[in-house]
């Protein structure tokens, strides 16, 4: 029909939409050779797990070489041994891309947001979070965006403290 968008078979795909929420979609479809993952449909090129899996499998069930294995399955040797270590300390699991980045308020620890609590409480009005920054900077030689306050009261707030 003229004026809709054109959809991608994907984006009605649920396992594609599901391995992209889980940053799990395999970018790189393209650079998968191994024979199983292009003639059996069990096989999903798409599937960043499942590919790194039988890579892993591969060598150490069928005795492939960790250079032929890792080239077939689209990745480096360093990339072969970072995922072997994954799967022997963390099983399956290990495999799931972790979400990069910090897992939270590092900066804003407990000892900043105790700070920024006394400095509310001894003054008379609410103080500005810009002023809050530059004092958590002073006191505690660290840069922190006046936003990044804000955040972390609202927290504080959401969990009662």
């Amino acid at each position: 029909m003229q004026g809709e968008p054109v959809m991608s078979k994907e984006s009605h795909d649920p396992k594609y939409e599901m391995l992209r929420q889980y940053g799990a979609l395999n970018a790189a479809t393209d650079a998968v050779r191994d024979e199983c993952f292009l003639s059996h449909e069990f096989f999903d090129l798409r599937d960043l797990v499942q590919v790194k899996y039988e890579m892993l499998r591969r060598v150490r069930i069928d005795g492939a070489s960790v250079s032929q294995a890792a080239r077939d399955f689209g990745f480096s040797r360093t990339v072969y041994y970072q995922a072997l270590a994954l799967l022997e300390e963390q099983g399956l699991p290990g495999l799931i891309p972790k979400r990069p980045g910090p897992k939270g308020a590092h900066k804003l620890n407990d000892a900043v947001l105790e700070f920024i609590q006394e400095q509310q409480h001894g003054a008379d009005e609410p103080l500005r979070l810009e002023a809050l920054a530059k004092m958590i900077g002073k006191q505690f030689a660290i840069s922190i965006h006046p936003r990044s306050i804000e955040r972390a009261l609202a927290r504080r707030r959401k969990k009662g403290l």
